[in-house]
């Protein structure tokens, strides 16, 4: 353990015994005119560096007494191993540090802030008076094991778990909560194998025909975009005539728009561009898809229409169904088809906003023409499968149509 002198211009941290600072200032006269504050530097059990400034009651932090005065307090605090009374963040509860978190911008600026708050909410309910820094990597899996039991999926107790760490992990870089307490949620392992509940369903062409034909006309449009280009719902949803470059057949997302935060520049085929032709232009905002004049900015009233045109396309919807479909698995229908269609990896990712990986981030750079060439490519392609599935719907259609057979 060390005390040490902050230089009150540079504020510089330095040994007691140094009459000159760096910067040239006169350390001795400034200390016989309390200009200088004292700190005590010492290391925690497991190596760590720490400083605190002198203060506390009856404590002068410009006094070199009063630093020799904690500074013996700390030692002997350290060798009877009284971490909490070293460390005051060790102090902090679990209800405390969540309440903290949910206050930041950055947090309730989240779009899954709610989900964030609902997560905390539930491990307050387990270890809301428990202090942090208390809890082990034993109660943790308890709490696994509980929730586990409770009927929670796997995917959703990770989900849970990875909340709360990334509050620990925010709370240790603000000192808020001691290292020891990150220890616990770093040592936990997940429930579900890394890509164990990774889905696999893509929309076939004949069903997607069979949706676009019992869908509204605004799900309709949305559906075909989404199935020409891979753009997420969100995406779509936020997208407006700004965002449409018609004179270079381009949509043009910026990078706030996008869950990866990258700007991203998809090319416009025929068909998103019979679309947009379609799409009237509402007065009173700028977005591109809209229901009754309105935006379809939320995300619940989509899953409804979906799911409905789904039900009467005869196609079972959602996760938890066998074989169910979900809007975002027509993302992963539009790369697959791409990689059917002969479009190379690199240009798949371009398009879908997918980050290119090793070294293809420094050597390869994808021009504007090319993606446009690469979409050519894939067009080409799904316009021959849908015809030959649009053959198919439509014998199924007439047969549908026909008077059955007494």
């Amino acid at each position: 353990m060390t005390i040490l002198a902050e230089c009150p211009f540079c504020r510089k941290r330095q040994s007691v015994r140094n009459k000159l600072c760096d910067c040239g200032a006169d350390l001795d006269r400034l200390k016989r005119g309390q200009k200088v504050k004292y700190w005590i530097s010492y290391r925690l059990p497991g190596g760590k560096q720490r400083r605190e400034p002198v203060a506390g009651e009856n404590l002068n932090p410009y006094s070199i007494e009063s630093a020799r005065e904690m500074h013996s307090k700390r030692v002997v605090q350290k060798k009877e191993k009284r971490v909490f009374d070293i460390l005051p963040e060790s102090k902090m509860t679990f209800t405390g540090l969540s309440e903290w978190y949910k206050d930041l911008k950055s947090v309730k600026g989240l779009a899954s802030f709610n989900r964030v708050r609902q997560v905390l909410d539930n491990f307050n309910n387990v270890f809301g008076d428990r202090l942090v820094a208390s809890i082990k990597p034993v109660d943790l899996e308890d709490y696994q094991t509980t929730r586990e039991e409770a009927g929670a999926a796997p995917a959703t107790i990770d989900m849970e778990i990875s909340v709360v760490k990334t509050m620990v992990n925010k709370a240790f870089d603000n000192d808020m909560v001691p290292g020891h307490a990150l220890k616990a949620f770093r040592k936990v392992k997940r429930k579900l194998r890394k890509g164990g509940n990774a889905r696999k369903r893509i929309l076939g062409f004949e069903e997607y025909l069979r949706l676009c034909r019992e869908s509204p006309f605004h799900l309709k449009a949305l559906i075909k975009v989404a199935f020409n280009t891979g753009m997420r719902s969100g995406e779509l949803r936020g997208l407006k005539w700004s965002h449409v470059d018609r004179e270079k057949m381009f949509i043009r997302l910026p990078a706030e728009m996008t869950k990866e935060k990258k700007p991203k520049n998809i090319p416009v085929n025929s068909h998103v561009k019979e679309v947009l032709d379609s799409v009237p232009h509402a007065l009173r905002h700028e977005y591109v898809f809209t229901y009754k004049g309105q935006p379809v900015v939320s995300n619940v009233g989509c899953k409804k229409s979906f799911r409905t045109a789904c039900k009467e396309a005869g196609i079972a919807y959602g996760r938890k169904e066998s074989d169910g479909i979900t809007f975002h698995d027509i993302r992963r229908t539009v790369k697959t088809n791409m990689l059917a269609a002969g479009v190379d990896k690199a240009h798949r990712d371009m398009i879908l906003g997918h980050s290119l990986q090793g070294m293809d981030v420094h050597y390869l750079s994808p021009t504007e023409a090319s993606l446009k060439e690469a979409m050519d490519r894939f067009t080409r392609w799904l316009d021959e499968k849908l015809e030959k599935a649009s053959a198919n719907v439509d014998q199924s259609v007439d047969q549908e149509a026909k008077p059955e057979k007494r």
